[in-house]
């Protein structure tokens, strides 16, 4: 019973995740193509608005999207129309507010991203995308809560493919710079509005509900500091990493940063998956043990993912494909810090397998306190690392971040529900890493470090792996959910 609800658990990631895969994909395209036809310092510039872009994105919906899906999916107060009209009014009038304010001091943000004062005209397609995203926020939310899952991909999608084509047709036909991103997102932001707006009409009313806002107000804000800390250790090293560098070397790190989205969608996917599955398991009388299977087999696949990638990102990026690699060779020096955001998207993992006793027993308290505390070191990190290490310094401090949180995470969670995980498993598979670890560093300094060694390090990987830590009922459900599925196929 325990291996079929896990089987389920692997499908429903899968199933979460094939939107995700397809939408992540399409922006991956575009970091390859911006390497090759963006310097440095231009890929740096983008960022580091786009930096911007992710922390104030969390400051123009405050956590009204997490209040919205509490009260609309079981309205207790007003009906339908009130849930929906009054917080998408409220974010609506709150963005204009916020918008006019970052215009009025559009010149010091300009300055504070560490950017010329030239660029300082992308700033009202900065407020563009902020603002017309944060109104897309509730009726995205309204198809979940509707179940029409068809439609919300279809709409996540397009905007995606709009966002790509145009980028690619304004760069490489009419030759535009790097406002050709921004021009891009706006108007595929606008493509989703429009999308969406037959859903807005049929579901809004020109008024509030003054006791349903201050109940929404009440729940959502305290999810703000937790979502602008989290947004600040994904996008404030960009910033930071600038003031102490160079805009160039911001883009260097950047462009080699988003080549961990592999790690990345598979940890999304499981998150996707995670939450409904340890919420509706959560009274089985075999849960704890089962949530602690469920670390296990998360750390055997991320650490899979973290070798596979390791060993051969350098080669990949290197391939040829009509007379370029894959990612602009003025990119390709940065490589060495691929490994570094693999591990640390592996840990945000980990960390999101210990949310199972927040949610449970309610202590929601916790989650701002803790990733203000990795908001914290990341911060720190970066300033102390980044003159010494420079982008290496950078990657490092994201790493530490979400260790630093996993672990606070788990103590904290094992006070008030206490899970048996497998810690000798578990131990079993980071001396594993290690091992192939010392071996690959071994063989690059030497200069012994060949294809087919690396290939005889991912085969001692996977030895060490069953060796380690599939035992006879792993093995048998390792056999049914993957062999016997390979011979349906």
């Amino acid at each position: 019973m325990m291996f079929d609800k896990l089987k389920q658990l692997t499908k429903d990631t899968g199933v979460y995740g094939i939107s995700t895969i397809i939408g992540r994909f399409l922006t991956f395209i575009l970091t390859p193509y911006y390497t090759h036809v963006f310097n440095r310092a231009d890929f740096g510039i983008f960022t580091n608005f786009y930096a911007f872009i992710g922390i104030f994105s969390v400051v123009f919906i405050y956590g009204m999207d997490a209040a919205y899906l509490k009260f609309a999916s079981k309205p207790v107060i007003g009906d339908k129309k009130d849930n929906f009209s009054t917080p998408y009014l409220f974010v609506f009038f709150v963005g204009i507010i916020i918008s006019v304010i970052i215009f009025l001091f559009q010149s010091s943000v300009v300055s504070l991203l560490e950017i010329s004062q030239s660029y300082s005209y992308l700033m009202k397609y900065v407020i563009g995308i902020l603002f017309i995203d944060s109104i897309c926020v509730i009726p995205f939310l309204t198809l979940r809560l509707e179940h029409r899952a068809k439609k919300f991909a279809a709409f996540k999608l397009i905007n995606i493919i709009v966002n790509v084509l145009l980028n690619v047709f304004l760069i490489s036909r009419l030759k535009m710079g790097v406002e050709a991103v921004f021009i891009s997102n706006i108007i595929a932001s606008l493509t989703s509005l429009i999308l969406l707006m037959p859903t807005v009409v049929s579901n809004l009313k020109f008024k509030t509900n003054n006791l349903l806002l201050k109940r929404l107000l009440k729940f959502g804000l305290p999810y703000f500091p937790a979502g602008l800390a989290a947004m600040m250790i994904q996008s404030i090293d960009r910033p930071i990493l600038t003031h102490l560098t160079d805009i160039s070397t911001s883009g260097l790190y950047s462009a080699n940063y988003k080549l961990g989205i592999f790690m990345m969608l598979f940890v999304n996917m499981f998150q996707y998956a995670w939450q409904p599955f340890f919420l509706q398991n959560a009274e089985d009388k075999n849960a704890k043990e089962m949530f602690g299977k469920v670390l296990t087999y998360f750390t055997i696949a991320a650490s899979f993912i973290l070798v596979v990638l390791s060993l051969f990102i350098d080669d990949l990026a290197k391939i040829h494909f009509a007379n370029r690699t894959i990612i602009g060779a003025s990119y390709l020096s940065g490589l060495n810090i691929v490994p570094v955001v693999l591990f640390g998207y592996m840990f945000l993992g980990i960390y999101t397998v210990f949310t199972v006793g927040i949610f449970i027993k309610e202590k929601s308290i916790y989650v701002p306190v803790i990733t203000g505390i990795g908001a914290a070191i990341n911060i720190g990190t970066n300033f102390a690392l980044i003159p010494v290490m420079g982008i290496m310094g950078a990657a490092i401090a994201t790493l530490a971040a979400y260790f630093v949180m996993a672990v606070i995470y788990f103590f904290v969670t094992q006070r008030f529900y206490k899970i048996n995980y497998e810690y000798a498993k578990l131990a079993k598979i980071f001396i594993s890493l290690f091992i192939v670890a010392v071996i690959y560093y071994l063989q690059l300094f030497s200069g012994t470090l060949t294809l087919t060694n690396k290939f005889l390090m991912l085969l001692l990987f996977i030895i060490l792996l069953v060796v380690f830590n599939v035992g006879r009922e792993e093995f048998i459900f390792l056999k049914k959910r993957f062999l016997n599925q390979g011979a349906k196929n």
